[in-house]
Protein backbone atom coordinates (compact mmCIF):
# COMPACT_ATOMS: atom_id res chain seq x y z
CA UNK A 1 0.00 0.00 0.00
CA UNK A 2 1.29 3.46 -0.90
CA UNK A 3 0.43 5.75 2.03
CA UNK A 4 1.42 9.11 0.57
CA UNK A 5 -0.95 10.81 -1.85
CA UNK A 6 1.54 13.17 -3.50
CA UNK A 7 2.01 10.76 -6.43
CA UNK A 8 -1.66 10.74 -7.46
CA UNK A 9 -1.75 14.00 -9.41
CA UNK A 10 1.54 13.61 -11.34
CA UNK A 11 0.66 9.98 -12.16
CA UNK A 12 -2.72 11.01 -13.57
CA UNK A 13 -1.20 13.82 -15.64
CA UNK A 14 1.59 11.57 -16.92
CA UNK A 15 -0.82 8.81 -17.96
CA UNK A 16 -3.17 11.26 -19.67
CA UNK A 17 -0.33 13.05 -21.45
CA UNK A 18 0.96 9.70 -22.69
CA UNK A 19 -2.53 8.73 -23.83
CA UNK A 20 -2.84 12.02 -25.72
CA UNK A 21 0.48 11.44 -27.48
CA UNK A 22 -0.66 7.93 -28.39
CA UNK A 23 -3.95 9.27 -29.79
CA UNK A 24 -2.08 11.80 -31.93
CA UNK A 25 0.35 9.17 -33.17
CA UNK A 26 -2.40 6.66 -33.97
CA UNK A 27 -5.61 8.59 -34.73
CA UNK A 28 -8.30 6.01 -34.00
CA UNK A 29 -11.44 6.44 -31.83
CA UNK A 30 -10.47 3.40 -29.75
CA UNK A 31 -7.43 5.29 -28.44
CA UNK A 32 -9.52 8.02 -26.83
CA UNK A 33 -7.24 9.55 -24.13
CA UNK A 34 -9.87 9.22 -21.39
CA UNK A 35 -10.54 5.58 -22.25
CA UNK A 36 -6.82 4.73 -22.39
CA UNK A 37 -6.19 6.55 -19.10
CA UNK A 38 -8.95 4.59 -17.38
CA UNK A 39 -7.64 1.33 -18.85
CA UNK A 40 -4.28 2.05 -17.21
CA UNK A 41 -5.25 3.66 -13.90
CA UNK A 42 -8.07 1.30 -12.86
CA UNK A 43 -5.97 -1.90 -13.12
CA UNK A 44 -3.12 -0.06 -11.39
CA UNK A 45 -5.33 0.76 -8.39
CA UNK A 46 -6.73 -2.78 -8.27
CA UNK A 47 -3.31 -4.44 -8.48
CA UNK A 48 -1.72 -2.19 -5.85
CA UNK A 49 -4.73 -2.33 -3.52
CA UNK A 50 -4.96 1.46 -3.32
CA UNK A 51 -8.50 2.62 -2.42
CA UNK A 52 -10.10 4.94 -4.93
CA UNK A 53 -10.80 7.49 -2.16
CA UNK A 54 -7.08 7.59 -1.40
CA UNK A 55 -6.21 8.13 -5.05
CA UNK A 56 -8.93 10.75 -5.53
CA UNK A 57 -7.75 12.79 -2.56
CA UNK A 58 -4.39 13.36 -4.19
CA UNK A 59 -5.82 14.43 -7.56
CA UNK A 60 -8.87 16.30 -6.30
CA UNK A 61 -7.64 19.50 -7.92
CA UNK A 62 -8.46 18.03 -11.34
CA UNK A 63 -12.04 17.44 -10.24
CA UNK A 64 -12.23 21.02 -8.95
CA UNK A 65 -11.21 22.27 -12.40
CA UNK A 66 -14.13 20.50 -14.08
CA UNK A 67 -16.65 23.28 -13.46
CA UNK A 68 -14.41 26.09 -14.78
CA UNK A 69 -13.66 23.91 -17.82
CA UNK A 70 -17.38 23.53 -18.56
CA UNK A 71 -17.90 27.28 -18.14
CA UNK A 72 -15.06 27.88 -20.61
CA UNK A 73 -17.19 26.19 -23.26
CA UNK A 74 -19.27 29.38 -23.31
CA UNK A 75 -16.58 31.09 -25.40
CA UNK A 76 -17.14 29.02 -28.57
CA UNK A 77 -20.86 29.58 -28.03
CA UNK A 78 -20.27 33.32 -28.13
CA UNK A 79 -18.27 32.95 -31.33
CA UNK A 80 -21.23 31.19 -32.99
CA UNK A 81 -23.92 33.44 -31.53
CA UNK A 82 -25.05 34.73 -34.93
CA UNK A 83 -25.77 31.19 -36.17
CA UNK A 84 -27.50 30.25 -32.93
CA UNK A 85 -29.84 33.21 -33.21
CA UNK A 86 -30.70 32.32 -36.79
CA UNK A 87 -31.41 28.65 -35.95
CA UNK A 88 -32.73 28.76 -32.39
CA UNK A 89 -36.07 27.07 -33.20
CA UNK A 90 -34.38 24.14 -34.88
CA UNK A 91 -31.81 23.88 -32.09
CA UNK A 92 -34.46 23.76 -29.35
CA UNK A 93 -36.47 21.17 -31.28
CA UNK A 94 -33.46 18.94 -31.87
CA UNK A 95 -32.37 19.11 -28.24
CA UNK A 96 -35.91 18.43 -27.02
CA UNK A 97 -36.24 15.33 -29.22
CA UNK A 98 -32.71 14.20 -28.31
CA UNK A 99 -33.44 14.52 -24.60
CA UNK A 100 -36.69 12.57 -24.88
CA UNK A 101 -35.06 9.77 -26.87
CA UNK A 102 -32.14 9.54 -24.43
CA UNK A 103 -34.43 9.33 -21.40
CA UNK A 104 -37.03 7.00 -22.88
CA UNK A 105 -34.72 4.44 -24.50
CA UNK A 106 -32.42 3.69 -21.59
CA UNK A 107 -35.18 3.64 -18.99
CA UNK A 108 -37.52 1.52 -21.12
CA UNK A 109 -34.85 -1.06 -21.95
CA UNK A 110 -33.89 -1.33 -18.27
CA UNK A 111 -37.52 -1.93 -17.23
CA UNK A 112 -38.13 -4.45 -20.02
CA UNK A 113 -35.06 -6.39 -18.88
CA UNK A 114 -36.48 -6.61 -15.36
CA UNK A 115 -34.58 -3.83 -13.61
CA UNK A 116 -36.29 -2.29 -10.56
CA UNK A 117 -37.68 1.22 -10.82
CA UNK A 118 -34.82 2.58 -8.70
CA UNK A 119 -32.24 1.41 -11.25
CA UNK A 120 -34.34 2.65 -14.16
CA UNK A 121 -34.56 6.06 -12.48
CA UNK A 122 -30.78 6.06 -12.09
CA UNK A 123 -30.33 5.34 -15.81
CA UNK A 124 -32.84 7.94 -17.04
CA UNK A 125 -30.49 11.02 -16.90
CA UNK A 126 -27.54 9.18 -18.48
CA UNK A 127 -27.04 11.63 -21.35
CA UNK A 128 -26.52 14.84 -19.37
CA UNK A 129 -23.42 16.02 -17.55
CA UNK A 130 -22.56 14.33 -14.24
CA UNK A 131 -23.66 16.98 -11.66
CA UNK A 132 -27.08 17.34 -13.32
CA UNK A 133 -27.48 13.57 -13.75
CA UNK A 134 -26.73 12.89 -10.09
CA UNK A 135 -29.16 15.57 -8.94
CA UNK A 136 -31.92 14.42 -11.30
CA UNK A 137 -31.37 10.73 -10.53
CA UNK A 138 -31.55 11.35 -6.79
CA UNK A 139 -34.65 13.54 -7.05
CA UNK A 140 -36.68 10.89 -8.91
CA UNK A 141 -35.76 8.01 -6.62
CA UNK A 142 -32.59 6.77 -8.31
CA UNK A 143 -29.09 6.20 -6.97
CA UNK A 144 -26.80 9.16 -7.79
CA UNK A 145 -23.66 7.01 -7.90
CA UNK A 146 -25.21 4.74 -10.55
CA UNK A 147 -26.34 7.79 -12.50
CA UNK A 148 -22.77 9.08 -12.50
CA UNK A 149 -21.47 5.70 -13.69
CA UNK A 150 -23.99 5.63 -16.55
CA UNK A 151 -23.00 9.17 -17.56
CA UNK A 152 -19.32 8.20 -17.76
CA UNK A 153 -20.10 5.04 -19.75
CA UNK A 154 -22.35 6.87 -22.24
CA UNK A 155 -19.85 9.73 -22.56
CA UNK A 156 -16.99 7.39 -23.39
CA UNK A 157 -19.11 5.54 -25.97
CA UNK A 158 -20.09 8.85 -27.58
CA UNK A 159 -16.53 10.16 -27.61
CA UNK A 160 -15.13 6.92 -29.05
CA UNK A 161 -17.85 5.90 -31.52
CA UNK A 162 -19.96 9.01 -32.08
CA UNK A 163 -18.07 10.51 -35.00
CA UNK A 164 -17.64 7.12 -36.64
CA UNK A 165 -21.39 6.60 -36.55
CA UNK A 166 -22.04 10.09 -37.94
CA UNK A 167 -19.57 9.43 -40.75
CA UNK A 168 -21.32 6.16 -41.61
CA UNK A 169 -24.63 8.04 -41.73
CA UNK A 170 -22.96 10.68 -43.93
CA UNK A 171 -23.88 13.54 -41.62
CA UNK A 172 -21.32 16.22 -42.42
CA UNK A 173 -22.89 19.52 -41.29
CA UNK A 174 -20.85 20.76 -38.33
CA UNK A 175 -23.86 22.10 -36.46
CA UNK A 176 -25.76 18.82 -36.85
CA UNK A 177 -22.81 16.73 -35.72
CA UNK A 178 -22.25 18.94 -32.69
CA UNK A 179 -25.88 18.92 -31.62
CA UNK A 180 -26.08 15.14 -32.01
CA UNK A 181 -22.96 14.46 -29.95
CA UNK A 182 -23.81 17.04 -27.29
CA UNK A 183 -27.34 15.67 -26.89
CA UNK A 184 -26.17 12.07 -26.48
CA UNK A 185 -22.71 12.22 -24.95
CA UNK A 186 -22.65 15.43 -22.84
CA UNK A 187 -19.26 16.85 -21.74
CA UNK A 188 -17.06 13.95 -22.85
CA UNK A 189 -18.53 13.99 -26.32
CA UNK A 190 -18.26 17.78 -26.39
CA UNK A 191 -14.57 17.60 -25.54
CA UNK A 192 -14.08 15.30 -28.52
CA UNK A 193 -16.05 17.70 -30.75
CA UNK A 194 -13.84 20.61 -29.66
CA UNK A 195 -10.80 18.60 -30.74
CA UNK A 196 -12.36 17.87 -34.12
CA UNK A 197 -13.77 21.29 -35.06
CA UNK A 198 -14.34 24.64 -33.35
CA UNK A 199 -17.88 25.12 -34.67
CA UNK A 200 -18.84 21.54 -33.92
CA UNK A 201 -17.67 22.00 -30.36
CA UNK A 202 -19.74 25.17 -29.97
CA UNK A 203 -22.98 23.47 -31.00
CA UNK A 204 -22.16 20.42 -28.88
CA UNK A 205 -21.66 22.57 -25.79
CA UNK A 206 -24.94 24.35 -26.56
CA UNK A 207 -26.76 21.01 -26.77
CA UNK A 208 -25.12 19.93 -23.51
CA UNK A 209 -26.60 22.92 -21.68
CA UNK A 210 -30.06 22.82 -23.27
CA UNK A 211 -30.45 19.05 -22.83
CA UNK A 212 -29.44 19.37 -19.18
CA UNK A 213 -32.24 21.90 -18.60
CA UNK A 214 -34.82 19.87 -20.54
CA UNK A 215 -33.92 16.66 -18.69
CA UNK A 216 -34.16 18.38 -15.31
CA UNK A 217 -37.63 19.71 -16.13
CA UNK A 218 -39.12 16.60 -17.78
CA UNK A 219 -37.61 13.72 -15.77
CA UNK A 220 -40.05 13.87 -12.80
CA UNK A 221 -43.03 13.67 -15.19
CA UNK A 222 -41.56 11.28 -17.73
CA UNK A 223 -40.44 8.52 -15.35
CA UNK A 224 -43.93 7.66 -14.02
CA UNK A 225 -45.24 7.54 -17.61
CA UNK A 226 -42.48 5.15 -18.70
CA UNK A 227 -42.97 2.97 -15.62
CA UNK A 228 -46.72 2.76 -16.26
CA UNK A 229 -46.05 1.48 -19.80
CA UNK A 230 -43.02 -0.78 -19.34
CA UNK A 231 -42.96 -1.40 -15.58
Amino acid sequence: MIHSIWWSLPLTLLVFYGARKLAVRFPTPLLNPLLVSMAILIPFLLLTGIPYEHYFQGSKVLNDLLQPAVVALAFPLYEQLHQIRARWKSIITICFIGSLVAMITGTSIALMMGAPVQIAASILPKSVTTPIAMAVGGSIGGIPAISALCVIYVGILGAVLGHTLLNIMRIKTRASRGLAIGSAAHALGTARCVEMDFQEGAFSSLALVICGIITSLLAPFLLPAIVSIFG
